[in-house]
């Protein structure tokens, strides 16, 4: 099954490749799921995934076994709780800036005294058809994945990345310009952040996750170590396929 081995995957150093998807509807898992790509994950951060919306989006990617991560909405026990329970591989974090931040979403996407609450009856434990053994058993599949964006998460990322539970880095190399003071993706200040997030994944023998707009991007940054490539989104991709047919029609003689 793709899901219960996709951080198995992640952790061997597979090249993995999958886009954000933008768009709470079905519809558009359905097709993705066809698209050969290894993964998705549904940006809850930045977009209109109410709670609803991303457990119907997450039943569809289960029952037709897409591995599917949730960049939740904030950095708290609940986002990650409700993302999981409602059936993600795993949780995007943003902002994780700090030792202490990074030791909270690890505890609170794992079971275990004190972190993710236990429930029965959701998608994840199967609606009540597992035992509680099996329920917690499937806890090793759980990705956590710590997205670092801004300067400070920079300066302290070899500790973040030594943080039992972390799975991966996730640099964020357009909130890491912003904190860097700059309007575009592109500078020495990210440069230096980008290997050193790689070197302290690779230290820790952590995944190393970035996002990139275009395959152009993926091939110039896979330098820095990446394994795992989140390459622009479903937005974007409709964008660049729309374009091309109407300047490739455009372009036909006669």
């Amino acid at each position: 099954m793709r899901t219960a081995g996709f951080k198995a995957r992640m952790a061997g150093g597979e090249r993995l490749v999958g886009t954000f998807v933008k768009t709470p509807e079905v519809n558009v898992i359905e097709v993705m799921a066809l698209s050969g790509l290894d993964f998705i994950c549904l940006d809850a951060e930045h977009c209109a995934f109410d709670r609803g919306r991303m457990d119907a989006c997450l039943a569809i990617a289960r029952a037709l076994d897409l591995p599917t991560l949730v960049r939740v909405g904030a950095a708290t026990p609940q986002d990650i709780l409700q993302a999981l329970d409602s059936g993600a591989v795993g949780v995007v974090v943003p902002h994780v800036d700090s030792v202490a931040k990074a030791e909270m979403v690890a505890k609170a996407a794992h079971f275990g005294r004190g972190g993710r609450g236990f429930a029965g009856s959701t998608r994840w434990a199967g609606f009540a058809t597992r035992t509680m053994a099996e329920v917690l058993a499937q806890d090793s599949e759980t990705a956590v994945i710590a997205q670092i964006e801004e300067p400070e998460g920079v300066d302290v990322v070899e500790q973040i990345a030594a943080v039992e539970g972390i799975d991966a880095l996730f640099a964020g190399p357009a909130d890491l310009s912003v904190g860097y003071g700059k309007t575009s993706v592109g500078s020495p200040e990210l440069d230096a952040a980008m290997t050193r997030i790689g070197v302290a994944a690779r230290a820790a023998d952590k995944a190393y996750v970035s996002w990139m707009g275009d395959p152009g991007t993926a091939a110039n940054w896979i330098r820095y170590g990446i394994t795992v490539f989140v390459v622009g989104s479903d937005h974007a991709l409709m964008l660049a396929q729309a374009r091309e047919v109407g300047d490739n029609v455009r372009a036909i003689s006669g």
